[in-house]
């Protein structure tokens, strides 16, 4: 079977997994103890972790907190910042398009007592920043929109709307668990974002780890925000809860791999995603319609409608050749919100088909859809 669901998870590589396999047998220690051996050595795969995914964003250590997962981190930043600042202001502005992770934590926040706007998008999942600037107001104290979106692969512009929030002096937020190792990031360039959110397990790392990045001032402190989890206090009163040691090693070795590879695997994904689009053309011709842009986007990922098929049953008579998805694995029981956010209706919506390329893949894997 060919693998090209890689937006909802990945295959952890092996470098990886050779990695945390120290940290569950022989380096089992907890980093929060102190002066003995298998602690110190804990703590010290922690930090140099913590280094690996900083230089990946291109944002100082300290600036990385570790959580379960994307998830988390939205929950923690939303809601952290919400409690926070209420006495600042109750709005916040986020977009149709975006995660779940995202829109549940703002139904959330609507029923205390938060006002929520829900921007348009174009057809292909994007935010104006014009219409941004225009929702802003005096009493907006957040903005959150994803970088790359996980069912079109549609890129944002985040350098204009975070320089836009800035300008207001407004938090930007961005959910980047999907441009993890696709796309350059370089937070220290991107000044205006004030929170990200990303996981490892899209990057070739371990599922339930992850990270929230909070910006530091020039004294290096970091943006308060109220914890989501209060207890021990690590990762500096922010997020308590003992150190998965061997998961947190994983993503860093991940991420480590990612930054070391990532010209590599954008000219590859790239030319992946080249051959999968004129062999669906080749083999389907006017039986399909591309809902992805062919520019500004993730590279890997490409969604497309099957017309007069219902994508459930396609993707089940698919599954013993082709791993793929009709959308967000977070979301799978329902119709897309995303596809229905740029203009699709149900019946498109249920045509729908996401492929997602992993830079492991290779040329000659995609032949199969010569033999559909």
């Amino acid at each position: 079977m060919l693998y090209l669901d890689n937006s909802a998870t990945t295959a952890v590589l092996p470098e990886v997994m050779n990695k945390m396999m120290i940290y569950l047998s022989q380096e089992y220690g907890n980093p929060s103890g102190k002066y003995y051996r298998l602690a110190e050595n804990a703590k010290k795969a922690v930090e140099e972790a913590r280094r690996y995914v900083a230089e990946l964003l291109n944002a100082n250590e300290r600036e990385i907190i570790f959580t379960s997962g994307a998830t988390e981190s939205n929950n923690m930043i939303l809601k952290g910042v919400a409690d926070y600042y209420s006495t600042r202001g109750k709005h916040i502005i986020t977009s149709k398009a975006e995660h779940k992770a995202i829109l549940d934590v703002c139904k959330f926040l609507e029923t205390k007592g938060f006002e929520i706007t829900y921007l348009d998008v174009d057809q292909y999942g994007r935010v104006s920043p014009k219409e941004l600037e225009k929702a802003i107001r005096n009493d907006t104290i957040l903005v959150s929109i994803i970088w790359g979106n996980n069912e079109l692969g549609s890129l944002n512009d985040i350098e204009s709307l975070s320089n836009i929030c800035k300008t207001h002096n407004v938090f930007f937020h961005t959910d980047a668990t999907q441009v993890l190792g696709k796309i350059p990031i370089d937070l220290k360039k991107y000044d205006g974002i004030s929170f990200l959110s990303c996981s490892a397990h899209k990057l070739h790392g371990p599922k339930g780890i992850g990270a929230a990045f909070i910006r530091s001032d020039e004294f290096g402190e970091l943006i308060p925000i109220t914890p989501l989890l209060h207890g021990g206090g690590q990762e500096n009163g922010i997020r308590s809860g003992t150190y998965a040691v061997h998961n947190i090693v994983g993503f860093g070795e991940a991420a480590r791999i990612g930054k070391e590879n990532l010209s590599k695997n954008i000219s590859h994904l790239q030319a992946l995603e080249e051959k999968l689009i004129l062999l669906l053309k080749k083999n389907f011709g006017n039986k399909i319609a591309f809902n992805s842009d062919s520019k500004n986007k993730i590279p890997g990922i490409i969604n497309v409608r099957f017309i007069g098929l219902h994508n459930e049953i396609l993707l089940k008579k698919l599954a013993p050749y082709i791993a793929a998805s009709s959308g967000s694995a977070c979301s799978s029981t329902e119709p897309s919100h995303v596809l229905k956010a740029i203009g699709l209706d149900l019946k498109q919506i249920r045509e729908s088909v996401r492929f997602s390329l992993s830079p492991y893949n290779a040329l000659e894997d995609l032949d199969i859809f010569n033999e559909l």
